[in-house]
This record gives structure tokens, C-alpha cells and sequence, in this order.
């Protein structure tokens, strides 16, 4: 497991360009048949990767419980929520299966003891996106599809961030006790993601860009409005975006990311706007 440590804003003013990277970037998110952890002291967000190939992978395979998190499984005090961005699979809860196509999402509640992944095909492997928060209670297991998520579209192409923002783990949409996720898929001809920016004094973000074509790539923009930096990112990886930092984000050409939020709230539209003028 990578263990990230939060850093300040005053600290953070003084990073180049690799000591940033290092911090905030996650670069690798998907090999076979491992997890992949990396374990974020901002609001004790985790978020993993798992790509089964070869065989059935459990959430535990190559994470010391003890060590990292003080329980007896990964669960006991913790809610998860995944996206499938790869081919057919299927994860079991404690004995349940869940079939899961490209961009259906799963909310897995605290308490569940045994997750399993599988692909359905070694040829077209599944690739399941993870989230995970500290949780209180259980809230229901809930498999959402694509298409029911709540679709709400924003923007458009004469400012080139027409999108739409799909919500999926949501307070519209299900219960939980502070994880919230979704997607917004670009359309074609649009570059800028969350355009004016914000933060939110209450709340992280981690950000998983997806469907980046071949030779594009993403620039994220991070740091204090007054004081920005940016990562160039490339297709399949994820930036963490601790409450002091605005998060946004212009491709080379259109893309698609998972948003996943945790902190003391859930209420989606508790930010502060930054006016643009004002950014530096």
C-alpha cells in the first residue's frame, strides 16, 4: 500500500514539478491480477484499482489489514464505491454476485467482509475503479447502471464544456454515511471539466480520468485559486485533491472522469466559487 501524507498549502507553494506528482498523482491503477492502494491521510480517503485476468481477486490480496487500517478486514469500518471501466465482470459481497458492465457502478456498505473481483473474459478484462471512506454504519449494498444514474448536463460547446454529470453514488440517488462518486463524460469538442473552479473547505476530492484518447492527454489544475500548479495526466490515472485546492481540468481532446468526495458533508453543491478573473 502507498501511504500519501496531507501537505499544507504553504508547503505546497514551494513543490516542483516531480515533488507534486509524487504527492497528489497516482499513476498506476491497473495491473494483472493485483490490487493496486493507495491510502490518502486527506479524510482517510483509500482508492484502489483491481484488474482480474487470471483469477478471482479478493479487496485483501496484498494489503497488511493490521498495519494500515487496525481492523480485521478492509470493510469493518469502511464503505467502498467502484465503477467497472474495462470489460464484463462481476464482483461477490459476502456471498452475492454483482454483474457489472463498462461504467456500472456498485456501493458496497461497511461491514462486508468478503469482495471479490472477476472478469468475465481474460481477453477483455474488467477493470473496477475503488473509492473508499470511513464509515459509521452500514447503508444498503446498491448496484447502479449507467443508465440510471441521475444525468444532469452542464455547460456548453461555445465555452468547450458541454458535459454531462452522471450521479451515481448520490444523495438523490441512495444512502451513505459521507462517500459520494460520480461521472461526467465530455462531449466532443469540449476540453474543460468543473469550469468556473471551486473547493470546498469541507470536503476532498479525487479525481480518475478515464477515456483519454491514444497521444492526449489532461492537464490538472490544483492549488490555492491564487497560487496554481498543474499534472499532466495520461489516460487511466487519478489525482487526489486535498479541501484547500481547486480541482479542474483541460484535455488535448474530450474525455471522461469518476469524481469521488468524502469529508464532513454530502450536500453535492457545497463549494466555493472561485470567480475566474480571480485565478492565478
Amino acid at each position: 500500500m502507498d501511504i500519501r501524507y496531507s501537505c499544507g498549502p504553504k508547503d505546497f507553494s514551494r513543490y516542483n514539478t516531480a515533488e507534486t506528482r509524487a504527492e497528489f498523482l497516482i499513476e498506476t491503477l491497473f495491473t494483472p491480477d493485483e490490487v493496486q492502494c493507495v491510502y490518502s491521510h486527506v479524510d482517510r480517503m483509500v482508492t484502489l484499482g483491481v484488474m482480474p485476468v487470471h483469477e478471482t481477486v479478493s479487496i485483501d490480496k496484498g494489503i497488511d489489514i493490521w498495519k494500515n487500517f487496525g481492523t480485521h478486514f478492509f470493510l469493518e469500518r469502511r464503505e467502498l464505491g467502484l465503477f467497472n471501466v474495462g470489460g464484463p465482470g462481476s464482483v461477490c459481497v459476502d456471498g452475492k454476485t454483482y454483474a457489472l458492465g463498462y461504467k456500472d457502478c456498485l456501493f458496497i456498505g461497511m461491514g462486508a467482509k468478503e469482495v471479490l473481483f472477476a472478469s468475465d473474459s481474460a481477453d477483455a478484462p474488467a477493470k473496477f475503479y475503488m473509492a473508499s471512506a470511513p464509515a459509521h454504519r452500514h447503508c444498503e449494498d446498491r448496484l447502479i447502471r449507467i443508465e440510471d444514474a441521475a444525468k444532469k448536463p452542464l455547460g456548453s460547446l461555445e465555452t468547450s464544456n458541454k458535459r454531462v454529470i452522471n450521479q451515481f453514488i448520490h444523495p438523490d440517488v441512495l444512502e451513505t454515511c459521507q462517500l459520494s462518486m460520480g461521472m461526467t463524460v465530455l462531449e466532443p469538442g469540449s476540453v474543460w471539466n468543473t469550469m468556473p473552479v471551486h473547493t470546498h473547505e469541507r470536503r476532498m476530492e479525487v479525481y480518475f480520468y478515464f477515456e483519454v484518447p491514444k497521444d492526449n492527454v489532461v492537464f490538472h489544475f490544483m492549488g490555492q485559486p491564487q497560487e496554481t500548479r498543474h499534472i499532466v495526466m495520461q489516460n487511466e490515472q487519478a489525482v487526489i485533491s486535498p479541501s484547500w485546492s481547486i480541482h479542474a481540468g483541460a484535455g488535448t481532446s474530450n474525455y471522461t472522469f469518476i469524481w469521488a468526495m468524502a469529508g464532513e458533508n454530502r450536500a453535492f453543491d457545497d463549494m466555493d466559487e472561485i470567480p475566474t478573473p480571480q485565478v492565478r
